[in-house]
């Protein structure tokens, strides 16, 4: 049966002597593998459009209870202008792989749509530390660890939220804090912000250095606590952030 699925590759791996399976992350069928044969011959016409971050209609030979093979593909976006820049591209990678592994926890296909949505705004040139926070708070949910970023996690109280805590799991106001260090007010209103807002309806990102560190610091430290989740790729953004 021959479908024209819309994906976008996560990863690829070598298969046989000349071709490769490509891990895609499809829009309707969550993610899947598809053979693309010969792709390591100089002639391939599937070379170019099946390396990771390609986003487009796949038309494959589709088998339900085995590895589908790859007929062609219809780019989407070329992503040109992630691919022009080693930090929008690294940023970009992580992505692809916080979305695979929150996927194969819950699969729903609403991640699929905040990836795209993400990779869209960094290739518009929309600030890619702060889409990749925005992401990542998203996927928190899916994990099943949101942070308490509504009222004071200790008493509930709304009022005189003063900083964030990874360690208590959220806000805190003026009379629970104890001995945290203390953000800056506008860091405690973007994150909630970023939790809630529409990434595809994003048309202004504002945020100050000191801000975004804030907010990372948050994000990262929260991760490493609860989620369970060690990527290479959030490593090398570390070290690359370093730099």
């Amino acid at each position: 049966m021959i479908k024209k699925i819309e994906g976008i590759v996560l990863s690829e791996v070598d298969y046989k002597e000349n071709s490769k399976i490509i891990n895609v992350f499809t829009k309707d069928l969550g993610i899947i593998g598809f053979v693309a044969k010969g792709t390591k011959k100089v002639n391939s016409i599937l070379s170019s459009v099946t390396s990771k971050m390609t986003y487009g209609y796949f038309h494959i030979n589709y088998k339900e209870n085995g590895l589908s093979t790859l007929i062609e593909v219809d780019v989407i976006n070329k992503f040109k202008n992630i691919k022009k820049d080693i930090n929008m591209t690294s940023y970009s990678l992580y992505l692809l792989e916080l979305s695979s592994k929150v996927y194969k926890h819950q699969e729903d296909n609403n991640i699929y749509f905040l990836l795209i949505s993400s990779l869209i705004k960094i290739n518009e040139g929309y600030d890619y530390k702060v889409i990749t926070n925005i992401f990542e708070l998203k996927m928190l949910d899916f994990l099943g660890i949101r942070p308490v970023i509504d009222e004071c996690v200790n008493c509930g109280s709304k009022n005189d939220i003063v900083t964030i805590s990874s360690y208590k799991g959220g806000y805190l106001c003026k009379n629970c804090a104890r001995g945290e260090v203390i953000v800056n007010i506008r860091t405690i209103k973007l994150l909630r912000m970023f939790y809630y807002v529409d990434i595809s309806k994003i048309t202004k990102l504002d945020v100050s250095d000191n801000i975004k560190n804030e907010l990372s610091n948050f994000i990262y430290d929260y991760y490493d606590r609860y989620s369970g989740i060690y990527l290479k790729s959030r490593e090398f953004l570390k070290n690359l952030d370093k730099l």
